[in-house]
């Protein structure tokens, strides 16, 4: 009986083998910064296949065209003989009467040695990127790897995984071989496969567990300025507060926390941030960061990724649950999935006591004021669905300041209704609960499904004004319901290179100003032709660096209104950098601050919907 029962064990393993798609990254014979990917297929059930790396993958809202990055790509049948192809487009091959098609092999490139000529496609953001450094570090996102076949994206694949000697892999995927040399895991389906990225380093990882949650923090920092151990307490704090937060809508049993750390001789890296998945997150953030500024950021960016676990991986349209990586359909809800998301990653910091009131508040100010640079009329729901086009990717970025303020107001809204009794988070519960990772909602039936579990049929009036209308939402009168009123002032004229000097960041490799690409140009940067792009070398022949920072700063504060003024940039030009002096007249600009404070003597009614919202205590 044992014997039996054995042999139909390795039976059942062997056919479910065969049914898989095996996939083996090569990370061992790596070759100019190329990695071999070899993908085995079970028998097709069509003789017409096209094979696809994604445009876009969820979680991000950009058109990415992986398959660009792939090169020396063969099909082979069943004796090794290769199959014609055509490539219809950067991300697609298709083959006619290709029944006996066994395995396609191909080269990958990363995107991380692309990032900085944008001449030809803009850069993929870091996180959802590759890297391959030679005996030192592989980001496998894996969507940035493994393609797969029309109709074939619900069959498993084994992926296998060959690992330099020494090397650990940070993943939330569970290794089935024992072996040194390589890992082997099998998913579920393609959707599995582009949900579960890894990190391959010289072993640099910390385990714990917090809440009932297992959870693997992986480091790769360059010059070994940063350990994994070094980030543990203010981790196990972050995700300790955050399931208190979230309570039973957080089912996870187990994360993984990949943390690149760019700098040294490595790729020069600009997308920071980080990209969620159901059971991970990959996070890259530039190791001359000071360690609270690390601490700090996980905090915010981390712990926006985990709360992702609940909305839109878990909860979600029809758009998201099918998602085409071919040709991407968009939902009209970024309000609520980035939006949502980014307002809970706020508002758990203060109802867990991980920052004050006026902290909180200073947030709400700042992303009040950088909402500014955006179209305040656009309606939320059509410049999410358009996401992709390129007359709404500018305002993307929006979700994250102008959608956390919609969520904000809407959770006011929601108090004010209940006497205190309901929140954003308390809707979003049950949306969860009459939904799940499994039962997706149609994408135009979401305000009707809002008004079932909330009860309340204003929220559909909220939504028509402010998230699917043109009407600008009224922060100040919301936000007054809680006892908070804004104030506003002019700064004294100043020069600059952008409106709000607080954008400006700093590019250590090239010892130059750099700007986010959102943020608006002062009157002067129009007036010498100056491109958000541009990075600043020096003013009247006066150069930055991280020493005379200060002194740079205060020389500019020293310009005077018409002035003539010398700025050397540094400009892409296709593949080349072209430095550059543009000379003009000083134009000084005064900005308008609107600050937050909490009112001296609110009424008995706002001081109780403040305390609600500031705690979520009913």
């Amino acid at each position: 009986m044992r014997k039996t029962v054995i042999s139909l064990g390795l039976f059942a393993a062997f056919l479910a083998n065969a049914q898989s798609i095996k996939t083996t990254i090569d990370l061992v014979n790596v070759k100019d910064d190329k990695v071999a990917v070899t993908m085995e297929f079970p028998k097709m059930k069509s003789g017409d296949i096209k094979f696809h790396f994604p445009k876009t993958v969820p979680g991000t809202y950009s058109v990415d065209d992986y398959g660009r990055f792939v090169e020396g790509i063969k099909f082979y049948d069943n004796k090794g003989r290769e199959l014609t192809y055509t490539k219809v487009n950067e991300n697609t091959y298709s083959l006619k009467n290709a029944k006996d098609l066994t395995k396609v092999t191909y080269l990958v490139n990363d995107s991380f040695d692309d990032e900085i000529d944008n001449s030809k496609h803009k850069a993929v953001f870091s996180p959802s990127g590759t890297d391959i450094e030679q005996g030192k570090v592989y980001m496998v996102n894996t969507h940035g790897f493994i393609g797969y076949i029309d109709n074939m994206q619900d069959v498993p694949y084994q992926l296998i995984i060959q690992k330099p000697a020494g090397f650990y892999g940070t993943t939330a995927l569970v290794d089935q071989d024992k072996s040194d040399a390589t890992d082997t895991f099998t998913l579920a389906n393609y959707a599995k496969v582009t949900d579960s990225p890894l990190m391959y380093t010289k072993p640099d990882y910390i385990t714990f567990n917090a809440g009932g949650m297992d959870l693997v923090l992986g480091v790769y920092s360059p010059t070994g300025k940063y350990k994994a151990a070094d980030f543990k307490d203010n981790l196990e704090k972050m995700v300790l507060a955050q399931k208190k937060f979230l309570g039973d809508m957080n089912t996870n049993k187990k994360y993984a926390i990949m943390l690149y750390l760019s700098g040294g001789d490595g790729p020069q890296i600009k997308g920071f941030g980080a990209l969620e998945h159901h059971e991970s997150t990959s996070v890259v953030l530039p190791e001359m960061m000071p360690k609270e500024a690390i601490d700090k950021t996980i905090t915010d960016v981390v712990s926006h990724e985990f709360f992702h676990t609940v909305n839109p991986l878990k909860t979600h349209s029809e758009e998201i649950h099918y998602f085409d990586y071919a040709d991407p359909k968009m939902s009209q809800h970024l309000w609520m999935y980035e939006g949502g998301t980014e307002y809970f990653a706020n508002l758990f910091q203060i109802q867990e006591g991980l920052i004050n009131k006026d902290e909180f508040l200073q947030r709400i100010t700042e992303k009040i004021t950088n909402s500014k640079n955006y179209d305040d009329t656009m309606p939320f729901t059509v410049m999410s669905k358009n996401i992709l086009k390129d007359e709404y990717k500018d305002q993307y970025r929006n979700v994250y300041e102008k959608g956390t303020l919609l969520t904000m107001c809407l959770d006011i809204e929601l108090r004010k209704l209940s006497n205190g009794e309901m929140g954003y988070r308390d809707m979003i519960r049950k949306l969860s609960q009459r939904f799940g990772e499994n039962k997706p909602f149609k994408d135009d039936k979401l305000i009707d499904e809002l008004v079932t579990v909330t009860g309340y049929p204003q929220v559909k009036d909220f939504y028509n004004k402010y998230i699917a209308g043109n009407q600008p939402t009224p922060y100040a009168e919301y936000l007054n319901m809680v006892g908070v009123e804004a104030k506003k002032k002019d700064t004294p004229p100043l020069f600059w290179f952008i409106k709000d000097p607080n954008q400006t960041g700093y590019n250590d490799k090239n010892n130059t100003f750099v700007f986010d690409e959102s943020s608006a140009l002062s009157p002067f940067a129009k007036s010498i032709g100056f491109k958000i792009t541009d990075e600043i070398v020096a003013l009247d022949g006066k150069t930055i660096n991280v020493q005379n920072m200060q002194e740079f700063i205060s020389y500019a504060k020293s310009i005077k209104e018409g002035q003539n003024v010398t700025v050397t940039i540094l400009r892409k030009n296709g593949d080349k950098t072209d430095k550059i002096d543009l000379k003009g007249k000083a134009v000084l600009d005064k900005m308008t601050i609107e600050s937050l404070q909490y009112k001296t003597n609110p009424t008995p009614a706002e001081q109780k919907l403040q305390n609600q919202w500031l705690t979520g205590k009913k």
